[in-house]
C-alpha cells in the first residue's frame, strides 16, 4: 500500500491507494475518527452501486456504523441544483446529524457531488472519498466539491476537504476501456504541469495502463497524486499556483458544456483542451515538442487529441465566457512552456483562443 498526506495544517488528511482496501473499510472509518452513533449515508451511481455498494455497506455495518445509501443516475447530468436537494432529503430522512459522515462511492461525478452535499448539509459535515476510477484521482484530492449550472461546468460550489481519500485499486478493474482513457488523460496532466520524466513514464507505459496493470496503476496514481497533494498543500483554494491544475480545463470545460454534459468524457475533453493549449504555449515561444510529445503521449493512452466536426466554435467560445477563469474581459489560461513546466497567463488574446478552437477541428488524430 501506498500513502500520502496532503499537507493542510489541522485539515490535513491522508490518500491510500493499494489492492483490497474496500476489505478494511471499517478499519481506516474508525482510525479516522468517524462516528459509528450518527448514521452516515454512502452516495453512489447506477453503474456503481450493483458492483460495490453492498460489499462496503456489509464492511461498515459490520464494523459497527449505521450506513444508509442513496444512488444516483450515472453521468454529469446528476451534478445539478435538483439533485442535490434529493441528496439532502435522502440524509435527512436517513437521520443524519452534524457528526454524521457523507461518503462518496464513486469516479469524478460521485465525488464532485457527494462533496458538496457534505459542505452544504447542516452547513457542513465530514466527507470521505472512495474514488472507484482513474479520472477520480485528481477529483478526490483536494477538496474542490461542485454542481453543475446549465451555462457552465462546476460554478457553484465550494472548498470541503474529505477526511481521507480510500483508493482501492481492485475496484478499477471493473471499469470499461473509455472510462480507462479517460482517466489517463489527467494522470497525464500531471506529468505535464511538473514532471517531464512522469510524462515519458506515461507514454512508455501506457499498453500496462490500459490494460490495467496494477503495479502501473499504483505507481502512476501515486505520482498523480503526490503532485495534486503537493499543490493543494501549498495553495489550498486557489490563489495562485493551485491554477496550474487547471492545465487543458479551459477549453475542456466549455466542450463539456457545449456537449450538454453527455458527449465527449471530461478526460477527453481535457485532453483536447491540453492540446489546445501546447498548441497556445508553442504561439508564446514554447519549443514545438511541447505540441507534439503532449499529443502523441495522449494518443498513447488512446485518447482524442481533435475536436470533433460537429461541435460550434462560438458556441466553445460563449461557454468559456462563463467559466470561472475567465475574467475582465481578459482569458486566463494554463499554458506549458516545457515539458513538465507552465505558467499562468492572464491576459490570452480571445482571437488567439479562437484561432486554436478552429486548429483543433483541423487536427489529424495521431494512431
Amino acid at each position: 500500500m501506498r500513502e500520502l498526506t496532503v499537507d493542510l495544517g489541522e485539515r490535513s488528511y491522508h490518500i491510500y491507494i493499494g489492492e483490497g482496501l474496500l476489505n478494511e473499510a471499517d478499519t481506516y472509518f474508525s482510525k479516522h475518527g468517524i462516528s459509528n452513533k450518527s448514521p452516515l449515508l454512502i452516495i453512489t451511481d447506477t453503474n456503481i452501486a450493483p458492483l460495490h455498494l453492498a460489499f462496503l455497506e456489509e464492511r461498515l455495518q459490520g464494523g459497527g456504523f449505521k450506513a444508509f445509501s442513496a444512488v444516483v443516475p450515472s453521468g454529469e447530468g446528476s451534478k445539478s441544483l435538483s439533485m442535490l436537494e434529493e441528496l439532502i432529503a435522502k440524509a435527512l430522512d436517513a437521520g443524519l446529524d452534524r457528526k454524521s459522515t457523507i461518503v462518496a462511492l464513486g469516479g469524478g461525478v460521485v465525488g464532485d457531488l457527494a462533496g458538496f452535499v457534505a459542505a452544504s448539509f447542516m452547513r457542513g459535515v465530514k466527507f470521505v472519498q472512495i474514488p472507484t476510477t482513474i479520472l477520480a484521482h485528481d477529483s478526490s484530492v483536494g477538496g474542490k466539491v461542485a454542481v453543475n449550472h446549465p451555462k457552465a461546468k462546476n460554478i457553484i460550489g465550494a472548498f470541503h476537504q474529505p477526511e481521507f481519500v480510500l483508493y482501492d485499486l481492485n475496484l478499477l478493474q471493473t471499469l470499461p476501456p473509455r472510462e480507462v482513457r479517460s482517466g489517463l488523460s489527467e494522470v497525464v496532466k500531471h506529468g505535464l504541469i511538473w514532471d517531464a520524466s512522469f510524462v515519458q513514464w506515461c507514454e512508455d507505459h501506457a499498453d500496462r495502463l490500459l490494460a490495467l496493470d496494477a503495479d502501473s496503476l499504483g505507481y502512476a496514481l501515486h505520482n498523480g497524486c503526490s503532485v495534486k497533494a503537493s499543490v493543494v498543500s501549498q495553495d489550498e483554494r486557489e490563489n495562485g499556483l493551485r491554477a496550474i491544475l487547471n492545465l487543458g480545463h479551459t477549453i475542456g470545460h466549455a466542450i463539456e458544456a457545449v456537449g450538454g454534459y453527455n458527449g465527449l468524457q471530461h478526460g477527453e475533453a481535457i485532453a483536447i483542451g491540453m492540446v489546445g493549449s501546447a498548441k497556445l504555449g508553442v504561439r508564446y515561444g514554447a519549443p514545438e515538442e511541447v505540441y507534439t510529445t503532449t499529443k502523441r503521449v495522449l494518443a498513447k493512452c488512446e485518447l482524442p487529441t481533435a475536436l470533433p466536426e460537429h461541435f460550434d466554435v462560438d458556441a466553445i467560445m460563449e461557454a468559456m465566457m462563463h467559466d470561472k477563469k475567465f475574467a475582465e474581459g481578459t482569458m486566463v489560461f494554463i499554458v506549458p512552456s516545457a515539458i513538465g513546466e507552465v505558467e499562468i497567463k492572464s491576459d490570452v488574446p480571445v482571437a488567439w483562443v479562437r484561432e486554436i478552437v478552429e486548429e483543433l477541428k483541423l487536427e489529424v488524430e495521431q494512431l
